[in-house]
């Protein structure tokens, strides 16, 4: 069973944006949250996903991606190259902090988060080397997609068959990825079952992507 060694609440980047760090023993890589719109590190989804992640060994940053005083302005939620700015700048922070530097970075995002995740990653190919999208739009990272290098995951409800056809689409663009469809479940995951289902599918593809210290 997994020891964690630190829980702490912390101020990512020069906006100082509030975020949860979770560190367990010995990890093997760190998973950063870009949260879908009207979210934020609060998210229940997300912190249940980031649980089972530190029980399979991975540190977890949870984060605000907006100041309170952007996430007034709803344009701002849905403003995918400034949320994209702010996961590259916890990509930055990360790379500073002496207890994560060495993590090889994965991203995890939901919704309109998944989006700024892909971008992310597109600008910074050289120290992301995962991306999971829960419900996501990748279609909403335009160009960027045929720029992403590392392997990708697209989850997608069956039910939720608009964004389904838009993961489809995406994929296509996507130099290595894969997409896997959960049965029964609509957009947020709420049927019984089917956000567990995430929680499998994320972390065996962590796991397998991101390699352990001293490896890949």
């Amino acid at each position: 069973m997994t020891t964690l060694v630190r829980r702490s609440e912390v101020a990512v980047g020069s906006r100082r944006l509030g975020g949860a760090l979770e560190i367990p023993d010995n990890p093997i890589g760190l998973v950063l949250f870009a949260h879908g719109s009207g979210s934020s590190r609060y998210s229940p989804r997300n912190a249940f996903v980031a649980e089972a992640l530190l029980a399979r060994g991975l540190a977890t940053l949870l984060m605000d991606l907006l100041t309170r005083n952007e996430a007034r302005d709803r344009r701002n939620v849905f403003d995918i190259p400034l949320l994209a700015a702010r996961v590259v700048e916890a990509i930055d922070w990360a790379a500073a902090e002496p207890a994560l530097q060495q993590l090889p970075i994965g991203l995890f995002g939901a919704s309109t988060g998944a989006a700024a995740a892909l971008v992310a990653a597109a600008q910074c190919p050289e120290r992301v080397r995962a991306v999971v999208s829960r419900g996501g739009r990748p279609d909403l990272a335009g160009d960027a997609l045929g720029r992403v290098g590392a392997p990708t995951l697209l989850i997608v409800g069956a039910l939720d068959y608009e964004v389904l056809e838009l993961n489809r689409e995406s994929q296509r663009l996507l130099t290595q990825s894969r997409l896997d469809v959960v049965p029964g479940a609509t957009h947020l995951f709420e049927e019984p079952g089917t956000l567990e289902r995430v929680v499998e599918l994320a972390a065996d593809w962590f796991a397998a992507k991101l390699p352990r210290h001293g490896e890949g």
